[in-house]
C-alpha cells in the first residue's frame, strides 16, 4: 500500500506544491551522502514533514510523535514517507533513534517537538541534540518559511493566513554537534540542548531575506494587509500599511525636489508616524536620512552636520515651537532649513496623478532600485565621551539586526510596542520603530521618554505589551506608575546603560515583571546581546546574537575578560568624523577590517552569557592599578540605593589619577563607602576621597549619563 502511494502520489504532490505553493529551494544543496545523517528542521505547520519528504533527494525516516501519528489526516500524510512513531515521554524513545542513526539510516527530526504557535522558535528539546552528539552524526539543518501562514499552521486566527502561501526550504551547510565536556550525563545533555537551540536560532536568522527598508515595508504590507492598522502616535491617529506607503512615497518624492541622490539629509523630528514615513521615503529615493539629536544643542547639532556634511535639515515648525528649539535652529550656520508644513506647497497636479495612477498600484516600481549594502541611515553617537561621530548604517546592517532579534524573540501581531525612545537613538530606531513595522507588530510612538507620569498611563490605555527603555527611564516609570498600568506588558527590555538592581527589584515586586537586560552600540545597529525568556542569566546582558563573531583582546592590568571586538552583518559601514567631514572611514579595529572595537571590557561565561566589566575609557589608573569607574558607581549604589551617582577621575601628581564621585545624596560619606567596600571585598583604591554633591546627575537626551560634562567638573573639583 505504502509503495503504491509513494510511487503514484509523490510525483503528483510534488507537482502540486511546485505550482500552487511555488516552493523555492535555497542555500547549500547537500549531497546527503554522510554515513550518519540527522536532518533537523523548524516546525511551522502540518505540511512540514510532507514538504521535506517531497523535496529531499533521499528518502529519510521521519521521527513523529505517537499521538500525532494516530490522527486520521496524519495517517494519510505519513503513508507517503517512512516514519518512526515515538513517545517523547518514554526514556527508550531516544535509544530507538540512536540505533537508527548508527545503522546509517538518514533521520528527519523536529527539535522543537511541537508546531509553533508564535510564528517563532518554540522550546528546543534536549533529546535530538543528545542523539546528534552521542552518535557523531552530521547535522543537516533545514529552515522552512511560509508554512506558518498557511491554514495548516497552529498560529492563532489573528495572524495572516493564505490558502497557498509561497513556501521555501533553506539548506544550511552540514555541521556537527560534539559531545559537550561536562562532569555528568545530565549536564552534557543540557549543554547539547543549548547548542541545538543556538543552531536553530541561527537557522532562523539566516533564512530571513535581507533587502532594503522600503522593500521590507512593501513585503510586510503584502503579508499583513494594506488595511491593517499598525502605527499610532500622540495625535491618536492610527495609520495602516497603506497610509505608511503613501507617506513614504509622497514625502520621499517631495523631498527629491530640494535634495540630491546620495545626499545626507538631516531630520530633526520627534517620534511621529510621518517621521518614520519620511525616513523610509528618503532611503527609497537614494537619499540618506541623518537622524539629529534635538537635545544636543546648537553646538552638538552643528558638529554632527559638519561630520556628515549635512546641508539641509527637515524639521517641523510645530515641533520647533513646542520643543523650544528656535534659538538652536537660528544658531545653525550654512544649513538650509526645510519645514514639513511647507512641503505641501511643493505638491503639483503631476505629483497627485503620479500617486493616483501609478505609485498607488505599483509601489515597487515607483522608486529606483536600491542595493542592500547602500547606506540607509546615519545616526550619531551620544557624545557622552567626546564629539558625536556619524555612524553610517546600511540597509543590510539594520535589517540584519532586526532579523537577529526576531530569531530569538517571539514578536507577534497580537503585540503592541510602546516606543518613547527617540528615533535619533539607535535603540529607538531599530528595535523601537522599524522592527514593529516590518514584523506586523502594533506600534505606539510617544515623543519623549521623560514624561514619567504619562507613559505608564499610555501603556495601560493602549494595552501595550512590549516596552524598550533605559534603566533610568524604567526606574522613573516605576515610581509614578499604578501597579496595574503594565498589566498587559510581557516583554520589557533595558539597554543603553547598566540596569540597576534596584530597578529590577522594583519592577518585579510592583508589577511582577522581569526586565530583560540587553547590550549594544550605535555601530552595531544597535543590539549585540540580550537576555530572552529562552536564555536568561541574571547579572549578564544575555548571549551574543546569531551571526555575530567576537574576539576578546586582553587588557594589561585587567585579569578577567578583555575588550570585545565584534564582526557581523549588523556592523556599521563606517564613521563620519568631525575631523574629516564627509569622509567615510570604514569599520576597523586592531583585530582587522570589518571589526568593531566596542571599547567595553567583557567576560563570557561557559554558556556564552556576556557580563560587562566596564569601558576601557572608564577606568582610572591609580598607583599603577586599574580601577573601574563603574565599580565605583556600583559601590555608591550599594551604599545609597535610592539616590543617583556617577564617577569620574582627575589627574593626581602622586598617584597618576584620583577618583571623583558625584552624588545626589547629601549624607553619603567616604566612611560609609569604606564600610560597604569592606563588606563586598573591594580594595580601598575603589573608594573615592572626593565626593561632590549635585542636585541632579547631568543626562543626555538618550538617558545616558553625560560623562563629558562630569569630566569637566571633575577637573575643577
Amino acid at each position: 500500500m505504502k509503495s503504491w502511494m509513494q510511487t503514484l502520489l509523490r510525483p503528483l504532490l510534488k507537482f502540486f506544491f511546485k505550482v500552487f505553493f511555488r516552493v523555492q529551494i535555497r542555500g547549500h544543496q547537500h549531497l546527503f551522502n554522510h554515513d550518519r545523517l540527522l536532518i533537523i528542521a523548524n516546525h511551522q505547520s502540518f505540511l512540514d514533514g510532507l514538504l521535506i519528504g517531497l523535496f529531499l533527494p533521499i528518502k529519510p525516516i521521519f521521527v513523529v510523535n505517537t499521538a500525532i501519528s494516530k490522527q486520521p489526516l496524519f495517517k494519510v500524510l505519513l503513508s507517503m514517507v517512512d516514519y518512526l512513531a515515538v513517545d517523547p515521554t518514554q526514556p527508550m524513545a531516544m535509544k530507538k533513534i540512536v540505533k537508527l542513526v548508527e545503522s546509517g539510516q538518514p533521520i528527519v527530526i523536529f527539535p522543537e517537538g511541537r508546531i509553533t504557535i508564535t510564528g517563532n522558535l518554540m522550546k528546543v528539546y534536549e533529546g535530538p541534540a543528545f542523539v546528534a552528539a552521542k552518535t557523531g552524526a552530521t547535522l543537516c539543518p533545514i529552515q522552512i518559511t511560509g508554512a506558518s501562514h498557511s491554514y495548516f499552521s497552529r498560529l492563532p486566527g489573528t495572524h495572516p493566513k493564505s490558502l497557498f502561501p509561497q513556501l521555501s526550504l533553506t539548506f544550511l551547510p552540514p555541521t556537527e554537534l560534539p559531545m559537550p565536556d561536562a562532569p555528568s550525563a545530565k549536564l552534557r545533555r543540557r549543554k547539547a540542548g543549548e547548542e541545538m537551540r543556538k543552531l536553530m536560532q541561527h537557522l532562523n536568522f539566516v533564512a530571513q531575506p535581507i533587502t532594503t527598508l522600503y522593500e521590507s515595508l512593501l513585503s510586510a504590507s503584502a503579508l499583513y494587509g494594506r488595511k491593517r492598522k499598525l502605527v499610532e502616535d500622540i495625535k491618536q491617529i492610527e495609520y495602516s500599511y497603506g497610509d505608511l506607503q503613501k507617506m513614504t512615497l509622497m514625502l520621499g518624492r517631495l523631498s527629491n525636489k530640494f535634495t540630491a541622490p546620495s545626499e545626507r539629509v538631516g531630520l530633526l523630528l520627534p517620534n511621529l508616524a510621518p517621521t518614520a514615513g519620511l525616513l523610509i521615503g528618503l532611503t527609497a529615493n537614494g537619499r540618506v536620512p541623518a537622524m539629529l539629536n534635538f537635545t544636543a544643542g546648537t553646538d552638538g547639532i552643528q558638529s554632527a552636520c559638519t561630520a556628515a556634511t549635512i546641508r539641509t535639515i527637515i524639521t517641523s515648525r510645530a515641533f520647533v515651537e513646542q520643543a523650544k528649539l528656535d534659538k538652536v535652529i537660528h544658531g545653525l550656520k550654512d544649513i538650509q532649513i526645510r519645514y514639513l508644513e511647507d512641503l505641501r506647497a511643493l505638491l503639483t497636479l503631476k505629483d497627485k496623478l503620479w500617486w493616483i495612477g501609478f505609485a498607488r498600484w505599483c509601489p515597487a516600481k515607483a522608486v529606483p532600485k536600491q542595493a542592500s549594502d547602500n547606506i540607509a541611515v546615519v545616526l550619531f553617537t551620544s557624545g557622552s565621551e567626546g564629539k558625536p561621530k556619524g555612524v553610517a548604517l546600511s540597509h543590510r546592517a539594520i535589517l540584519s539586526n532586526i532579523a537577529q532579534i526576531r530569531s530569538i524573540v517571539d514578536f507577534s501581531v497580537t503585540d503592541k510596542v510602546l516606543n518613547a525612545l527617540p528615533i535619533f537613538h539607535s535603540f529607538g530606531l531599530t528595535a523601537g520603530t522599524l522592527l514593529p513595522i516590518f514584523a506586523g507588530v502594533g506600534l505606539f510612538l510617544y515623543p519623549s521618554p521623560l514624561h514619567y507620569r504619562v507613559i505608564p498611563e499610555v501603556a495601560y490605555d493602549r494595552s501595550c505589551t512590549i516596552l524598550f527603555g533605559t534603566s533610568t527611564f524604567l526606574g522613573n516609570y516605576a515610581r509614578f506608575a499604578h501597579p496595574y498600568d503594565f498589566f498587559r506588558m510581557r516583554f520589557v527590555v533595558a539597554g543603553a546603560e547598566k540596569l540597576s538592581q534596584a530597578v529590577k527589584e522594583t519592577w518585579f515586586e510592583k508589577f511582577g515583571i522581569r526586565i530583560f537586560e540587553g547590550y549594544g552600540a550605535t555601530e552595531t545597529a544597535p543590539v549585540i546581546a540580550v537576555n530572552t525568556p529562552m536564555a536568561f542569566r541574571s547579572g549578564s546582558v544575555g548571549q551574543l546574537l546569531p551571526g555575530l563573531a567576537h574576539k576578546l583582546v586582553p587588557v594589561p592590568g585587567i585579569d578577567s575578560g578583555g575588550i570585545l571586538h565584534v564582526k557581523g552583518p549588523n556592523v556599521m559601514s563606517g564613521y563620519y568624523k568631525f575631523e574629516k567631514p564627509g569622509e567615510l572611514q570604514p569599520a576597523l579595529s586592531e583585530v582587522g577590517e570589518g571589526w568593531y572595537d566596542t571599547g567595553d571590557v567583557v567576560a563570557l561565561d561557559e554558556d556564552g552569557f556576556v557580563k560587562i566589566t566596564g569601558r576601557v575609557k572608564r577606568f582610572a589608573k591609580i598607583a599603577g592599578e586599574m580601577v573601574s569607574l563603574e565599580v565605583v558607581e556600583k559601590l555608591a549604589v550599594q551604599t545609597s540605593p535610592d539616590k543617583l551617582h556617577a564617577a569620574s577621575s582627575q589627574p593626581d601628581a602622586a598617584k597618576g589619577e584620583a577618583l571623583v564621585l558625584f552624588t545626589t545624596d547629601p549624607s553619603l560619606t567616604r566612611e560609609r563607602l569604606l564600610q560597604t567596600a569592606q563588606q563586598q571585598g573591594l580594595p580601598e583604591l575603589s573608594v573615592p576621597r572626593k565626593i561632590r554633591l549635585l542636585e541632579a546627575i547631568p543626562l543626555l537626551g538618550t538617558g545616558k549619563t553625560d560623562y563629558v560634562t562630569l569630566k569637566q567638573m571633575a577637573l575643577t573639583a
